[in-house]
C-alpha cells in the first residue's frame, strides 16, 4: 500500500511539474507576451478599427481626428506587473517621438478609473488614455493582429492600416524603431 500510495504521489508531482512549463504565463488570469515583434509589409496591412471613447481624465478621444498620422496603442492595466515595468520606456519614446506618433494608452480591465489615474501620474505617462474597462475596444481589433496579452502595443501606419504588433512587454528601443520604420513608409 505504501508502495501504491508512492507511485501516486509520484505521478501527481510529475503531472503538476510537466503542467506548469507547458501553460502560457499568466499573472491575475491574463495571457503575458513575450514581446514577440510581428510587422506587416505595407503592401498587406489591413485597416486599423477607429477607438473611440472616454479618457481617464473624461474627455472624449476618437482615432478619426488623427488622419495621416502614425498611431501607437498600449494596452495595458494598473495591475499588470510587465506594463509597470514597460511604463517608463513607453513614456520616453512618447516624448522622443513627438511629432512622428501619437501615442494612446489603451486601459483595460480595471473597474475603476482610479487605479488607472493613479499609475499615470506614478510612471509620468504624458499621453491621453482610453478607459476600456470591459475590452470591448480591443475586440474591434478582431483577427488582424489582436492585442491578445496585456500589455500589447499596436503601431498604425499613416494609412490607417495595422503595421506592427508587440505582445507582451517592450523596449524604448524596439518601439522608436518600429515606430521610425512605419513613419518612413517601411
Amino acid at each position: 500500500m505504501r508502495r501504491l500510495l508512492l507511485t501516486v504521489l509520484m505521478l501527481l508531482l510529475g503531472l503538476v511539474a510537466s503542467g506548469c512549463g507547458s501553460r502560457p504565463a499568466s499573472e491575475g488570469g491574463f495571457v503575458s507576451g513575450d514581446g514577440t515583434l510581428t510587422t506587416v509589409p505595407p503592401d498587406q496591412r489591413r485597416p486599423a478599427p477607429r477607438i473611440a471613447g472616454e479618457t481617464l481624465d473624461g474627455a472624449r478621444f476618437d482615432s478619426a481626428q488623427h488622419p495621416g498620422g502614425v498611431l501607437v496603442y498600449n494596452v495595458w492595466g494598473s495591475w499588470c506587473a510587465p506594463c509597470r515595468k514597460e511604463a517608463p520606456a513607453l513614456a520616453d519614446a512618447s516624448k522622443e517621438l513627438k511629432g512622428t506618433a501619437t501615442f494612446v494608452g489603451i486601459n483595460t480591465r480595471d473597474l475603476s478609473k482610479e487605479p488607472a489615474q493613479a499609475f499615470v501620474r506614478a510612471f509620468g505617462v504624458p499621453y491621453v488614455n482610453v478607459f476600456d474597462p470591459d475590452g470591448a475596444l480591443l475586440l474591434t481589433f478582431g483577427r488582424d493582429l489582436p492585442p491578445s496579452a496585456i500589455p500589447s502595443t499596436i503601431v498604425v501606419d499613416r494609412e490607417g492600416r495595422i503595421a506592427a504588433r508587440i505582445l507582451g512587454e517592450t523596449t524604448k528601443a524596439t518601439l522608436t524603431g518600429v515606430v521610425t520604420d512605419v513613419a518612413e513608409g517601411k
